[in-house]
């Protein structure tokens, strides 16, 4: 698995290295606090945390984190603008949040919140399914769509996939759950043959 990720960075070193000079700029109301090998972002809309790996610095100048690799090696350049990147998106998901959006379709297809934590799904099995809702995000419900929001990018994208595999769009009539403005690609019924003439 890792030698899989490691050729794919490898092959992006320099769009890479482009993204991990970039500095991350600091929003007032965001607190930033650097370890030893993590990282702590603190905002309105709550806290995240992210180990940095061996061969990574991060420093805070101001109201500016800079990223950089210690030597440049295949391996430091791949994981500079990636660490860069979940950093900006720690940044970001702090202050403002990330959000999801999904919609169900189907008749008598529905969701609900019956209680805290807990999303339910009515999408044309025998029984309702139930799926508990992660500690860090918040889900609401308005007629058919589910909303899904958090600070944490990786885990809001995370249950949304999960949702929507409850049930994907089927391709003949469309019903299921779908991320909002995803196109299905439908498939047209088979005509039955008729008789000869």
């Amino acid at each position: 698995m890792a030698g899989k990720q490691s050729l794919k960075f490898g092959k992006n070193i320099k769009d890479m290295s482009r993204i991990g000079k970039k500095p991350i700029l600091i929003p007032e109301n965001v607190k930033v606090e650097i370890g030893d090998s993590i990282v702590k972002v603190e905002g309105k809309k709550g806290k995240l945390s992210q180990e940095i790996p061996e061969g990574i610095l991060v420093e805070k100048k101001e109201k500016e984190l800079v990223i950089s690799p210690e030597r440049r090696t295949k391996k430091s350049m791949a994981l500079w603008g990636m660490i860069r990147s979940i950093l900006q998106n720690a940044v970001i998901g702090v202050e403002s949040g990330f959000e999801k959006r999904l919609e169900i379709r189907g008749v008598g297809y529905k969701a609900s919140l019956p209680q805290n934590k807990l999303l339910r799904l009515e999408v044309g099995f025998s029984h309702p399914i139930e799926m508990e809702i992660p500690e860090s995000l918040e889900v609401s419900v308005e007629k058919n769509i589910i909303i899904i929001s958090g600070a944490d990018k990786q885990k809001v994208g995370q249950f949304a996939a999960e949702i929507r595999r409850v049930r994907p769009p089927e391709p003949y009539k469309g019903k299921g759950i779908r991320y909002v403005g995803e196109k299905v690609r439908m498939k047209q019924k088979k005509k039955a043959v008729g008789a000869a003439e």
